[in-house]
């Protein structure tokens, strides 16, 4: 398996996240695409659900159009036994930042969301480990154009013709409306 994007934030479609399968013979918490073994991601979309369990975690999914993507912050920090090792001003710091992210995570914003992709009762999904809330209105386009573009270039094994035709269109629209900018004096 090819193991060049493993650690690796890959951006990844809702659709082409949902395909991802459990790895167990390489790496204990991996999952693979087309022989591409992968373990982070990141995506973008709208915060279609939300569902908030105070001092345990925060699960929201993620819509980008193609899919939804089930994501978990975890918010225990304080209490788990997972951190009682690490120093307490680090473990306080990031419980801080979590709340802060938890906080930002409302129904229907756009959210750039990065994580490791993880499973859950046999199903994929993220969990989180950082949030950008998106006030650019091309950030999806663009995020769509950035996974379509790594398709194409062999990045993530696999093309899909309406993702392609559909890059193609937004970049013909682009084009014009440049033309139509530019020739506008």
């Amino acid at each position: 398996m090819n193991n060049a994007l493993y650690n690796t934030h890959v951006k990844l479609l809702a659709f082409d996240f949902l395909s991802l399968s459990p790895n167990a013979t390489d790496h204990p918490s991996s999952f693979s695409r087309k022989g591409r073994l992968l373990s982070r991601a990141e995506t973008l979309g709208f915060v279609v659900t939300r569902e908030l369990k105070p001092g345990k975690f925060l699960r929201f999914t993620i819509d980008d159009g193609t899919g939804c993507i089930p994501c978990v912050l975890w918010l225990n920090h304080l209490s788990s036994s997972y951190f009682s090792k690490r120093s307490p001003s680090g473990v306080r710091s990031i419980a801080q930042v979590a709340m802060k992210f938890a906080s930002e995570i409302q129904l229907g914003v756009v959210a750039r969301v990065r994580g490791r992709i993880t499973g859950y009762r046999g199903m994929v999904q993220m969990t989180v480990s950082d949030v950008v809330l998106e006030s650019d209105p091309n950030s999806q386009v663009l995020h769509w154009l950035d996974c379509v573009s790594l398709r194409f270039c062999g990045c993530i094994v696999g093309t899909c013709s309406f993702l392609l035709n559909l890059a193609q269109l937004f970049y013909l629209m682009s084009s014009c409306a440049m033309h139509v900018i530019v020739n506008v004096d």
